[in-house]
């Protein structure tokens, strides 16, 4: 058992009493930070993620310089379908980019179920670099991306706000869909054992576009691939299940195995208490646009939302991740909100 100076976020998520809510930010170490920025002068996104030195340095950036309650490893969802076997590029102003997605049976030739100590030993070396250097100042937080949100890059081939090529191949293809699925949610399972044996204190699962699909079809997909990764890993490590936009699935959720479950700024945290019968953690669910107002505003704006939500089962974080044009003293000011607070 590690023990931490400060494990606000574990006991959390233990449903543990608090005189505070534990706070973090989601994409916390990246490009509203002056130090983040100028890594990106010198190192593509890739390299970044692939170096071990780097990603600890930028893992421990915001943990220095906003003072959140929890690291989280600086990766991206996508560097599974590239051990997977497939190409991703990152385009400025278009996002993450693969150029030969997924659209017949013979390419799924070019995926594989891969040897996550070889392909992905980047992430588990960087998770072992930041939690040493962490020396349990904080809990340290691994992730994946959910089968159906990497299903839809693989497909799509690109970001979309809507995914219809993904939706349409899920509908036309339903074997094949599966059969995706099912080697993302393979790969999945070894590489967060991986990250939970190299470190990680508990596990996000980010299934960024679940919102697309209708209930029925987030249930037999999003849901159920989800469930399967949780259950897998649930013995092991705390799960938080973050399904952006899927506010209508609140009630399957409960059922998942996670132990908290992550909320966007769309619904109101009186109705998600409600929608999960008072007995999950949640976390969330600052609109991040917010942090772009004056700072008196931010610090209002916290203690309203986290009256709302209680302090007990509950994490403090932002709907979706921090806005770019962030200025930082504003990151500082929804932190420092937090720790201020009591009931």
């Amino acid at each position: 058992m590690h023990k931490f100076k400060n494990d606000l976020l574990l006991e959390a998520l233990r449903g543990n009493s608090l005189s505070r809510p534990p706070v973090w930010i989601m994409r916390q170490a990246g490009r509203y930070l002056p130090g983040y920025r100028s890594l990106r002068e010198k190192y593509s996104f890739f390299e970044r993620c692939e170096n071990p030195e780097l990603s600890t340095e930028i893992t421990l950036q915001p943990v220095e310089e906003i003072g959140v309650d929890a690291a989280i490893i600086f990766s991206d969802i996508l560097v599974v379908p590239r051990a997977m076997g497939m190409e991703v590029q990152l385009v400025p102003q278009r996002g993450p980019v693969i150029p030969n997605p997924i659209r017949t049976e013979n390419d799924l030739k070019m995926l594989s179920v891969p040897d996550v100590k070889d392909r992905l030993h980047f992430v588990f070396e960087a998770l072992r670099l930041t939690k040493e250097t962490l020396n349990g100042k904080v809990p340290l937080i691994g992730f994946a991306g959910a089968p159906w949100t990497l299903f839809c890059y693989m497909v799509q081939g690109e970001g979309s706000k809507t995914f219809e090529v993904a939706r349409s191949f899920l509908y036309q293809y339903p074997q094949l869909a599966h059969k995706v699925l099912e080697m993302i949610a393979r790969t999945t399972i070894t590489y967060l054992r991986e990250q939970i044996k190299a470190g990680a204190d508990c596990i996000q699962l980010f299934d960024s576009w679940s919102s697309v699909l209708s209930p029925d079809m987030f249930e037999r997909v999003s849901l159920y691939y989800n469930q399967r990764i949780i259950e897998a890993l649930s013995e092991d490590c705390p799960v938080i299940l973050f399904a952006k936009g899927a506010w209508f699935g609140l009630e399957k959720m409960c059922d998942t195995g996670a132990v908290a479950l992550g909320l966007d700024w769309n619904i109101r945290p009186e109705t998600a208490r409600e929608m999960t019968g008072n007995k999950m953690t949640l976390q969330g669910n600052m609109d991040p646009a917010k942090l772009l107002t004056p700072i008196p505003e931010i610090k209002r704006e916290v203690t309203k939302m986290i009256e709302a939500f209680g302090v007990e089962n509950y994490i403090v974080n932002l709907g979706h991740g921090i806005l770019s044009n962030t200025p930082v003293d504003h990151a500082r000011a929804f932190v420092d909100a937090v720790k201020a607070y009591h009931s």
